[in-house]
C-alpha cells in the first residue's frame, strides 16, 4: 500500500456530458426507460400473482427476475437523473458503497437465477416425468434462499469484512459506482484488486453462462429426437429465456472480459447503460411478447 496517498471520503462521477442540451435529452431518455421498466416489471409480477394457472416454478422464477430488474434499475437510474442536472456530481463513499453492493448483489443473483431458470427448462423438457419431484415448491424456495445467501457472501461480505480504502484522484469516468471503475481508486496494489474482480466475475458470470449453454445443448438434443409437432411447443417455452440470457450475459461478458474491462475509453460506461438500464426494461417486454399465457392474461386484465 502507498501510504503517501490520501484516503478520499467522496467520489466525483464524470457522467456523460456537461452540455445542458445533451443532459436534458438524456434525462428524458432515461426517465422514459425507467418508467417503462417499473411499469413493465410490476405488471408482469401482477399478472403472475393474479393468474392462478401461472403459479408454477417457471413463473415464480420469472417474478424473481422482475424483482431483481426493478432493484437493479432503481439503484442506478434515480441517482443518474439527479446527476444530469448537477454541476458537481459527487457521491459519498458510503452512498457509493451501498450502490455498488446493490448492483453486485442484484446482478450476481440474476446470473444465478437465469441459471436456475435454464435448469428448470432442462428438467421440464428432458426429464418431464421427474419434473414434479425435482422442481417441487419446497425445492424452489430452498434454491431461492440459497441464491440470496450465496450472492451475499460472494459479493458483499468480503468487502464488509475487509473494507478497501479509496485514494485520490477521486474521479471516475462513469455515471455510477461500477466495480471496474471503482477499483482504479483503490489504495492497495492494483494487481490484487484485479485478481479479486476477475475471480468474482468468473464465479458469477462465466460459470453460470457455461452451465446454461450445457443445459440448452441437452435441451436441443432432446427436442430434436421428438416429432416435429412437439418441437415448436418445446422451443417456445425457451425462446424468451434464451433472448434474456443472450442480452444479459452477452453484455456482461463484454464488459468484464472484453476490451472495456480496462476502462481506457468510454466503452465500458456505455455497455453499463445496456447492462444495468436497458436490459431491465427489455426483459418484461420479451417475456410478455413471447409468452402466450402472459399475453392472454394481459388481455383479460385489459377488459376490466
Amino acid at each position: 500500500m502507498d501510504f503517501n496517498r490520501t484516503v478520499v471520503n467522496e467520489i466525483i462521477l464524470l457522467g456523460f456530458s456537461c452540455d445542458g442540451t445533451i443532459c436534458n435529452l438524456l434525462f428524458l431518455l432515461f426517465l422514459v426507460i425507467y418508467v417503462i421498466t417499473v411499469i413493465g416489471n410490476c405488471l408482469l409480477i401482477l399478472v403472475v400473482l393474479i393468474g392462478s394457472h401461472l403459479h408454477t416454478p417457471m413463473y415464480f422464477f420469472l417474478c424473481m427476475l422482475s424483482f431483481l430488474d426493478l432493484c437493479n434499475s432503481t439503484s442506478v437510474v434515480p441517482r443518474l437523473l439527479l446527476d444530469l442536472f448537477s454541476v458537481e456530481r459527487s457521491i459519498s463513499v458510503g452512498a457509493c458503497a451501498i450502490q455498488l453492493y446493490t448492483i453486485l448483489l442484484m446482478g450476481g443473483t440474476e446470473c444465478s437465477l437465469l441459471t436456475i431458470m435454464a435448469y428448470d427448462r432442462y428438467v421440464a423438457i428432458c426429464r418431464p416425468l421427474h419434473y414434479p419431484l425435482l422442481m417441487r415448491w419446497s425445492v424452489c424456495y430452498r434454491l431461492t434462499a440459497l441464491l440470496w445467501i450465496l450472492s451475499f457472501f460472494i459479493f458483499v461480505f468480503p468487502s464488509l469484512a475487509m473494507p478497501i480504502p479509496l485514494c485520490y484522484p477521486n474521479k471516475i469516468n462513469h455515471f455510477m459506482c461500477e466495480i471496474l471503475a471503482i477499483r482504479k481508486l483503490t489504495c492497495i496494489h492494483y494487481y490484487f484488486s484485479e485478481v479479486l474482480v476477475l475471480s468474482i466475475c468468473f464465479t458469477s458470470v462465466l460459470l453460470p453462462f457455461v452451465f446454461i449453454i450445457v443445459s440448452y445443448a441437452c435441451i436441443i438434443s432432446s427436442v430434436l429426437k421428438v416429432q416435429t409437432a412437439g418441437r415448436s411447443k418445446a422451443f417456445s417455452t425457451c425462446t424468451s429465456h434464451i433472448l434474456v440470457v443472450a442480452l444479459f450475459f452477452g453484455t456482461g461478458l463484454i464488459m468484464y472480459f472484453g476490451p472495456s474491462a480496462d476502462y481506457s475509453t468510454n466503452q465500458g460506461k456505455y455497455i453499463s447503460v445496456f447492462y444495468n438500464i436497458i436490459c431491465p426494461m427489455l426483459n418484461p417486454l420479451i417475456y410478455s411478447l413471447n409468452n402466450k399465457d402472459v399475453k392472454e392474461r394481459l388481455k383479460k386484465m385489459g377488459k376490466f
